[in-house]
């Protein structure tokens, strides 16, 4: 128990590059996260997608919630529109997303200790062949803590852990 609430400003928080695309036209797509809170019982985030940004199926250890802000998100055959909420148990799995024209913005929070682990890869392989594009190599993102192993070297796309 902290005695009361942490407050933070959104631009206090620094930003991260967590995925690139160079896509078939020549531009680059990318991921930025915010981790706003990270503890062992659960983290609170806020990223920014550009346009045609793309991330692949794939699940993380605790109930996560995904509040659309701006823009859309493609899930399958499904737009998520600014004010959509998505809502997934602990062992369930998302994606391929795929950006809209306008990119967007989320607000996520995860319950656990929100580890990523891999779904069905082959849908993403499909999607990036499909437009063209192809994954950046990234270095792993700073200020991770200890309990929240990623599982990655570059761009996200290793092996993640199965779910427990």
């Amino acid at each position: 128990m902290r005695g009361g609430p942490t407050i933070r400003a959104l631009d206090d928080v620094p930003e991260q590059e967590m995925w690139r695309f160079e896509l078939a036209d020549g531009r680059t797509a990318s991921i930025w996260e915010k981790w706003i809170e990270m503890t062992p019982r659960f983290s609170a985030f806020w990223n920014r997608w550009d346009p045609g940004a793309m991330n692949p199926d794939h699940g993380h250890k605790g109930d996560h919630s995904i509040l659309v802000l701006k823009g859309s998100v493609t899930c399958g055959d499904r737009v998520i529109r600014a004010g959509d909420h998505v809502m997934l148990e602990y062992g369930d799995t998302f994606g391929v997303w795929e950006a809209g024209p306008e990119g967007c913005e989320l607000y996520g929070f995860i319950a656990g200790d929100g580890t990523p682990f891999n779904g069905d890869r082959s849908a993403f392989e499909a999607l990036l062949a499909e437009r063209g594009a192809r994954v950046v190599p990234l270095p792993l993102p700073e200020g991770l803590p200890p309990w929240q192993d990623l599982g990655y070297t570059q761009g996200g796309v290793t092996s993640w852990d199965a779910p427990d």
